[in-house]
């Protein structure tokens, strides 16, 4: 398990944070922004296998409603497996964050 300083867990955090809200926002719009690129380059160090992150910002930018949301899903899913795997990351409230 990594032992990570306050200000990477904190990074790590946000970033998921970040990502969740994509998840709940991929329903009705596309989420292929600034802020959901920056939270998945802030976590490439952390994931060992890149996939989930590339298949996260694919299924972001799609044009298809359910396959966009589905993608998402599943990419954000894999993505807090790999961290949590990793010993990078478990759940906080917005209070730890501070």
């Amino acid at each position: 398990m990594p032992k990570l300083g306050r200000h990477q867990r904190v990074v790590i955090a946000l970033s998921v944070h970040i990502l969740r809200t994509g998840v709940t926002r991929c329903a009705n719009s596309r989420v292929d922004l600034p802020e959901i690129r920056l939270a998945l380059r802030c976590l490439l160090p952390h994931c060992p296998e890149k996939w989930p992150l590339t298949c996260y910002w694919d299924a972001a930018g799609q044009e298809n409603e359910i396959g966009r949301s589905q993608g998402v899903t599943a990419a954000f899913n894999g993505i807090v497996r790999q961290l949590r795997r990793a010993g990078c990351y478990e759940e906080v409230t917005p209070h730890d964050l501070r």
